[in-house]
């Protein structure tokens, strides 16, 4: 009799097992009807490539930490209270310009009035080339086009993801090869660009004043100043500047660290050496746009660099970014340098 219970209970046991064994590290979940492919690491979302024609560009969203904090904002896709509603391009982390042979594809959205949009361009997934999960690592490999207003492509992208979980850190590599389609493809030197996240309200910098910024379409967005309760973000660069004067400067690493739900929380976007503009201008705002502009040199320098990057078809050329996310304890800047340093390995 004993043995019978005793094999009904480990046969009642199997799904439970069963499911320890499949949340088991990196899985990679593709749901097609949603248009996005979900980053899973011991059953938790991690984050999700999405793909949606709405974005405007593929994008990670959310990106959140291994202890489960989210650290993009959320507005428009999904509003949290006391976010701010202002730059609805700015969704998750993506990689876009602001001038592509005369095209606008970093301010793109559907807040665009349509008689407009032929001055934009958008990036539009094309297919999945590799997709493998692992225990502490999964690659997703991906393909799109950078097209003008009627679909017409200046270039084709090619994006290797590379997820991995080190310690208490969620990592996330972002190898971006770009392929000239048009004769000549001009990428001008401005400010907005290239890869960017849009942060969480708790790591934005306490600020109580109101901004206003204007595009190169000359479209202007207001900044409103709204309450600084729980926001503690603040800056900090390999050159060791700090908060509000990293804008504008130039630095291998820049961390963005602050507390959410009283859990220290930081991300800390790396350059490569191999990237054009080496080492970046850091476009880093204390409203909550944080993004790494190699090819905007001018506005950054004041007027004494410039950087015109031109492609003529067929060539190319390939970015790279390390994006490390951690919560629950500090990322010393000793870690950083040696993240940044088997970065910089990474081909």
């Amino acid at each position: 009799m004993k043995k019978i219970f005793l094999f009904f209970f480990l046969l009642m046991q199997l799904p439970l097992i069963a499911q320890k064994k499949t949340d088991d590290g990196f899985h990679l979940v593709d749901q097609m009807d949603k248009k996005q492919i979900d980053v899973l690491y011991n059953g938790k979302l991690l984050t999700s490539y999405y793909y949606a024609d709405s974005a405007m560009k593929p994008i990670l969203y959310p990106i959140n930490s291994l202890g489960g904090i989210t650290v993009t904002r959320g507005w428009p896709m999904a509003p949290r209270p006391g976010e701010r509603v202002d730059h609805p391009h700015h969704l998750g982390m993506w990689l876009n310009y602001e001038y592509v042979n005369g095209l606008d594809f970093w301010n793109n959205s559907t807040a665009i009035p349509f008689k407009d949009r032929p001055h934009y361009g958008s990036i539009v997934h094309q297919s999945v080339m590799q997709s493998s999960p692992g225990k502490d690592k999964a690659k997703l490999e991906v393909t799109a086009n950078w097209v003008d207003h009627y679909g017409k492509i200046l270039l084709k992208e090619k994006t290797l993801y590379t997820f991995q979980v080190e310690d208490n850190n969620f990592i996330i590599d972002r190898v971006t090869q770009l392929t000239a389609v048009a004769p000549t493809v001009q990428f001008n030197d401005v400010k907005d660009g290239f890869l960017g996240i849009r942060v969480a309200r708790q790591l934005e910098h306490p600020s109580d004043e109101a901004q206003i910024f204007v595009d190169n379409q000359g479209n202007y967005t207001s900044v409103p100043a709204i309450s600084n309760e729980g926001v503690t973000g603040e800056y900090l660069s390999s050159e060791g500047k700090k908060g509000n004067d990293v804008w504008g400067t130039r630095g291998t690493w820049v961390s963005l660290h602050g507390k959410i739900n009283r859990q220290p929380v930081s991300i800390t976007i790396i350059d490569h050496p191999k990237n054009a503009g080496y080492p970046t201008y850091w476009h880093a705002r204390g409203y909550g746009l944080f993004a790494a502009n190699p090819l905007g040199q001018e506005v950054f320098s004041k007027g004494t660099e410039k950087l015109y990057l031109a492609l003529k078809k067929d060539e190319s050329t390939t970015f790279r970014y390390r994006v490390v996310v951690r919560s629950g304890s500090e990322l010393p800047v000793e870690e950083i340098g040696k993240l940044a340093k088997s970065f910089a390995k990474v081909k």
